[in-house]
């Protein structure tokens, strides 16, 4: 029996969610295993325990329990946004000599940001929608901004992974407020051009055999994006398998699965894409999808006829051999 350490809260908006997703994996975790609940604080890392909390000691990366000094195995990140999603408990970790099941620190911190990971697969001939980065909100002239991309434009933090700070803008006015939503939650802002298709997001991981595609999701949302009201308010149809002819759905896999190979990732990770006629459009890259009772890849594995726990208990035996 290894004993794993589940970090999961972290700094961003969307602390919540990551308890949420936390308590699904736990209540499901292959029982081969002893799973430790480690809450990530900015004051302090608390590790969940029968009777209470105890401090988890970044130090020496272990916690006193019953009068003994306790130490995790090996490790799963589920934060969502910073301080996990974007690598810095891998490097901590990595300096601690303790094996995770996640992503590296390069593809997490490369993934983390939208605008760099695009940009990146798009050197490698992957399609994304047409950008623009700001790094700081007096570069933004509006004019010129709509003439680059058109209107309606994306505005979202680049550097963040929650669902907050997005906005779909549709007039001149609205951008500039936007750009202020955008920058309270990430320090970079792109802005992205308008696609006019068919959202679907496959979520992939590594088995013994290789690399699993899982069934695609629709995602049919009552607001006008995939935010964070649409994703966790019920404000969104999630359908899966996706209504999409077979020969699209195989070409959207394929490249899920070649995106997961390229950018080097580990455990599950789940791409979004907009389909637009027969084209597949990157959205973005999430290397720490939600995994709540109301999230997307739980939906996923359900429709794959894979249980929650057989699910972990193959990437626990794959990622920690590799």
């Amino acid at each position: 029996m290894k004993r794993i350490g589940l970090f999961c809260g972290g700094f961003s908006s969307e602390f919540d969610i990551s308890l949420k997703s936390a308590k699904t994996i736990s209540a499901h975790f292959p029982k081969q295993h002893e799973c430790v609940l480690i809450v990530v604080k900015k004051n302090a890392w608390e590790v969940q325990t029968e009777n209470g909390t105890v401090l988890f000691d970044l130090n020496s990366a272990s916690y006193a329990l019953n009068g003994q000094i306790e130490r995790i195995d090996a490790a799963l990140i589920y934060t969502h946004g910073d301080p996990g999603e974007n690598g810095k408990i891998q490097a901590y970790l990595d300096m601690m000599d303790i094996p995770y099941l996640n992503s590296g620190v390069l593809a997490s911190a490369l993934s983390f940001d939208k605008w760099y990971c695009n940009q990146f697969l798009k050197g490698f001939g992957f399609q994304v929608a047409k950008s623009v980065i700001l790094t700081e909100k007096a570069q933004a002239s509006t004019q010129a901004l709509i003439k680059e991309l058109g209107l309606p434009i994306f505005v979202k933090p680049a550097d963040s992974g929650s669902s907050y700070g997005i906005s779909k803008v549709k007039t001149a006015a609205a951008l500039t407020p936007a750009l202020d939503l955008a920058f309270k939650e990430g320090k970079r802002v792109v802005l992205e051009a308008f696609l006019d298709g068919t959202e679907v997001t496959c979520g992939v991981y590594r088995s013994s055999t290789g690399l699993v595609a899982l069934p695609l999701t629709e995602i049919v949302s009552e607001t006008e994006f995939f935010d964070y009201e649409a994703k966790y308010s019920g404000k969104s149809q999630e359908i899966t398998p996706a209504r999409i002819e077979d020969t699209l759905r195989d070409k959207v896999q394929a490249t899920a699965k070649s995106i997961y190979d390229l950018l080097g990732l580990k455990a599950i990770a789940r791409i979004d894409f907009m389909l637009v006629g027969q084209e597949a459009f990157v959205i973005e890259v999430n290397t720490t999808p939600g995994f709540s009772p109301a999230s997307i890849v739980p939906q996923m594995l359900a429709a794959a006829e894979i249980s929650i726990t057989d699910f972990w208990q193959e990437i626990i035996q794959v990622e920690l051999k590799s």
